[in-house]
């Protein structure tokens, strides 16, 4: 595993080497990009939540070149509801998470996992009757 030093202090983007399938011909290898386990720990604690009040029942994770996707599914046949991207080329720009919508609209971007994940925690608050 090689891990990539970004411009922020504590921010370590993961890339894990695979082989291409290209047929064999050349075997290049490509980076992925990849959640670390401190990110993961703090969308699987949200991910327990929403599981015990009922919202969330499955979830899927793709490590792709350029983004990692951790997908949330109400039922494990449809569509996402949720999906929680980490594209480290906007880490620069917008922000490298990404919280996005089933319709694909981005529902909040920013810096800090936490705060971004923020959008989702306000679905736990209820009203008690």
């Amino acid at each position: 595993m090689r891990v990539v030093q970004g411009e922020f202090e504590n921010m370590n983007i993961p890339k894990f080497p695979t082989r291409t399938n290209t047929g064999g011909v050349s075997g290049g290898i490509v980076e992925q990009v990849a959640f670390h386990r401190t990110e993961l720990a703090v969308i699987l604690s949200l991910y327990g939540r929403m599981v015990a009040a009922g919202e969330w029942r499955d979830y899927g994770i793709s490590c792709l070149r350029e983004v990692a996707v951790f997908a949330v599914f109400r039922r494990s046949a449809e569509m996402p509801l949720y999906r929680i991207e980490k594209r480290p080329k906007l880490r620069m720009k917008q922000g490298l998470y990404a919280v996005v919508g089933t319709d694909g609209q981005v529902l909040k971007r920013g810096h800090d996992l936490k705060s971004v994940l923020h959008v989702l925690e306000r679905k736990l608050i209820r009203a008690v009757d």
